[in-house]
């Protein structure tokens, strides 16, 4: 199961946007849109999720018997929950534009404990279908929370030290993938959160799965807001532009040569005698929890689409997808809840015809399907967009 969710630069965490088009909010128009651009990825791959998973996918990715086609279908998601992660960091940042770092702080800790609630009691409950659960599951809306309440600290060290934590997290937490604890090592939940996705028993038939470890996403939303500096006001728009595609590209041939040389950042990968399982081998990373390699060519790629989003400005289809991003968690439960009840009434109307689950038995309507839902899922989202905007006296807004 796989989810990712985003915090909106036009709502939860960011500056009213400029009046200005122009240069001022361009910025901040192409975060929204990079935000909306991975929001439409998500939901391809939770449409996956939902029809085709008696096919589901292993973690790491089994690149000898995955087919190659689900194999892809399945990796074009790999750009979300990094992405997510980085913005939401940087839209801290640009929530300090106008804020003190108290006030910050305090937001910070405000919203992560929200999402870290709605994890549990209504994310949990929109996968499932179960009103009560048996198992909760410790996903993408805890972990980003979770980071959050840990920023809320990080954000009073200088710029430097917060860059020089973050890389290290993000590089050296693969030095920490020996380290196994059991039930029974008193450092066992606390590790079991941080690094070792595992399983937590609560007492009774209660347990918890920390599905979305959060070491290393601690590191990607401290480099997130250690870049915010970029996207201060009054910042030159063409020098970022092209810092953005400097570092993005060289994410993306650092990742090429570190994987290439097969020493560290992830499970080794090997040549076969099909091409094509050969390249599957060199692109299966490791995503729980995100390794080196894994973060490297996502958050890469992330910075030279932010790049070109600001350059291309309001261009075709970009003001779409940033009013997406306009309103993330209301898309992210509207799609959850959207698929849950299609799934149902696929249950009732046809039955558990996949084995265990109901579903399709080819690929292709997948993707029909993804297709088919944007457009009816755009248009409450840009209702309650447009909302958020008009309604600032409703601060629970600010949430959602």
């Amino acid at each position: 199961m796989t989810q990712a969710t985003p915090l909106s630069t036009s709502g939860v965490l960011s500056p009213p946007k400029s009046v200005a088009i122009p240069v001022a909010s361009q910025r901040l128009i192409a975060i929204d849109a990079l935000r909306g651009f991975v929001m439409v990825i998500m939901l391809l791959d939770h449409v996956r999720e939902t029809i085709f998973l008696h096919h589901q996918v292993s973690d790491p990715m089994a690149a000898l018997t995955t087919d190659p086609a689900l194999f892809f279908t399945r990796i074009s998601s790999m750009l979300c929950a990094p992405v997510f992660v980085f913005l939401t960091g940087l839209s801290a940042w640009l929530y300090g534009q106008n804020h003190t770092k108290k006030e910050v702080s305090a937001f910070l800790i405000k919203r992560g404990a929200f999402l870290m609630l709605l994890e549990l009691f209504v994310v949990g409950i929109a996968w499932s279908g179960n009103l009560i659960p048996h198992t909760f599951w410790l996903q993408v809306i805890w972990a980003i929370g979770l980071c959050m309440i840990v920023l809320s600290s990080l954000i009073y060290l200088p710029r430097k030290a917060q860059i020089a934590l973050g890389l290290v997290i993000v590089c050296g937490h693969n030095l920490l993938d020996g380290i196994k604890l059991d039930a029974s090592s008193p450092f066992f939940v606390p590790w079991a959160m941080l690094h070792q996705r595992d399983v937590i028993h609560l007492g009774g038939d209660l347990i918890a799965k920390t599905t979305y470890p959060i070491l290393p996403w601690i590191g990607v939303m401290l480099l997130g807001y250690a870049m915010g500096p970029w996207y201060a006001k009054g910042s030159d728009a063409v020098k970022r532009q092209k810092n953005l595609i400097v570092l993005g590209i060289g994410l993306v041939i650092g990742f090429v040569l570190l994987r290439a040389l097969n020493v560290y950042g992830d499970k080794p990968w090997f040549i076969t005698d099909e091409p094509v399982r050969t390249v599957m081998s060199f692109l299966a990373l490791t995503k729980y929890p995100p390794s080196l390699l894994f973060l490297m060519p996502t958050i890469g790629v992330g910075l030279i689409l932010l790049s070109v989003f600001e350059k291309a400005g309001e261009g075709p289809g970009l003001k779409q997808l940033a009013i997406l991003g306009g309103a993330p968690m209301f898309f992210y439960l509207l799609h959850l809840f959207v698929l849950k009840a299609f799934y149902l009434s696929g249950v009732a109307i046809w039955g558990l015809n996949q084995g265990a689950f109901f579903g399709v038995s080819v690929l292709w309507p997948v993707w029909v399907m993804w297709l088919v839902m944007i457009v009816p899922l755009y248009f409450p989202a840009r209702w309650f967009s447009n909302l958020k905007k008009r309604r600032k006296d409703l601060a629970f807004l600010r949430y959602l």
